[in-house]
């Protein structure tokens, strides 16, 4: 009955007109607040999504790594035990280290990836490539497939038209104890044959060639690694797979997951999104203000009519029930509006890409939205209990009053 009365107060209209503009403010800033949440929540999904979708081209699902030190040594027979597990679809062995590439007069320093036969199996980076063939050649004949950024910073040619740029490549070797610096490191030759562009942090860094390659420049072990780079079935529980294969390898080497492989990137978009959430529920906050002054008004106005519920036996916790539902009914409206608004303006993005993103330097050019059901929730609910709180005091005020039938 309570939730009739509070209809009724919200639809009537007041004696005094300042009372319908403040609850109709009070909602249409609900309205806007919950508008522009979900939106931001969208928009950070859309690019969350986006930046996977990058991410996964380079990374696999799961890859293992020294627990200490660059390299670990993995066998044949440890590696067909890994490749004969049920959930594993493929494994490709991985050197990488830092050298410089030099070209002329252009030495930037890259992370030189060496890579096996497996490699396109386990990463979706040979799909990638924009110009020339993925090839990493062969220890006698190796070749180089080089992000977009670094072709320009080194001045790379990589077109048919051309003779490939053959690069030289300068890196450490392993255990060196000369005293003479220049024994310390190696340089190799390798030629350009392809570009890839996926995200400016691996097309400005990164050349992939063959792993035996770099095994030799290197000084390095035949059986010797830096990582295992591991592709599951398609379903298969990545936090489960990861945990048996941690136990079948011991304490030596530490297997992560794709996640783990970014955890400073995904950690720093979800604080980023949290933290212009947070911002935004401070307009929630701040309509909160206006809702005290509309209930509180409403109250002296409807003084006669809680005396007569009073008169007729209404307790006190019905009344407050009374003035707590009218303001979960103007946060829940303001809630429900802005909502609905916003996911049609998302709708709109996702059919029509009508806000564009400024500039030329971007995979796309417009905004990526991506809606979420629980974001719907967060922000219904941080909206009903802000209202919930907002209306305790005039709430509580309507029910202490005494009875007036004058």
């Amino acid at each position: 009955m309570h939730l009739s009365f509070a209809w009724r107060y919200f639809k009537a209209k007041k004696s005094a007109n300042a009372i319908n503009i403040i609850a109709w403010v009070t909602t249409a800033v609900i309205a806007f607040a919950t508008c522009c949440q979900v939106l931001v929540l969208s928009v950070f999904n859309g690019f969350e999504d986006l930046v996977k979708s990058l991410y996964s081209s380079f990374y696999s699902d799961l890859k293992m790594v020294p627990a200490t030190g660059k390299t670990f040594v993995f066998s044949v027979d440890q590696l067909n035990k890994i490749k004969q597990q049920p959930y594993v679809q493929a494994v490709s062995m991985v050197v990488q280290e830092k050298a410089l590439l030099q070209n002329g007069e252009h030495q930037p320093v890259v992370n030189l990836k060496g890579v096996d036969e497996n490699y396109a199996k386990v990463s979706g980076l040979p799909g990638k490539v924009t110009t020339g063939k993925f090839d990493t050649g062969t220890s006698d004949d190796p070749h180089l497939v080089i992000g977009y950024g670094l072709q320009n910073a080194a001045d790379i040619t990589v077109n048919d038209a051309f003779a490939p740029t053959q690069v030289t490549l300068v890196l450490p070797k392993k255990n060196s104890t000369s005293a003479d610096p220049t024994a310390s490191i190696s340089e190799g030759f390798a030629k350009a044959v392809a570009v890839f562009t996926i995200q400016q942090e691996f097309d400005n860094n990164y050349a992939i060639t063959n792993i035996d390659f770099i095994k030799q420049l290197a000084g390095l072990a035949p059986d010797e690694f830096s990582a295992a780079e591991i592709k599951l079935k398609y379903g298969e529980d990545i936090d489960a797979r990861m945990a048996d294969l941690q136990k079948g390898t011991g304490n030596t080497v530490t297997v992560q997951s794709r996640y783990q492989q970014n955890m400073n990137l995904y950690n720093t978009m979800r604080m980023e999104k949290w933290a212009i959430y947070a911002v935004l529920t401070l307009i929630l906050i701040i309509a909160a203000f206006t809702m005290v002054s509309a209930l509180t008004i409403l109250v002296l106005e409807k003084k006669k009519d809680i005396s007569i519920l009073q008169s007729m036996g209404g307790t006190r916790s019905f009344i407050q029930k009374i003035f707590l539902s009218e303001g979960l009914l103007l946060g829940g409206i303001g809630a429900f509006c802005g909502i609905t608004l916003a996911i049609v303006i998302c709708l709109l993005q996702i059919k029509f890409k009508l806000i564009k993103l400024q500039g030329g330097s971007f995979l796309i050019d417009y905004f990526p939205v991506k809606l979420v059901a629980s974001d719907f929730l967060l922000v219904g609910g941080s909206a009903a209990i802000i209202a919930l709180l907002a209306s305790l005091a005039p709430a509580i005020k309507a029910s202490r009053q005494a009875i007036e039938l004058k």
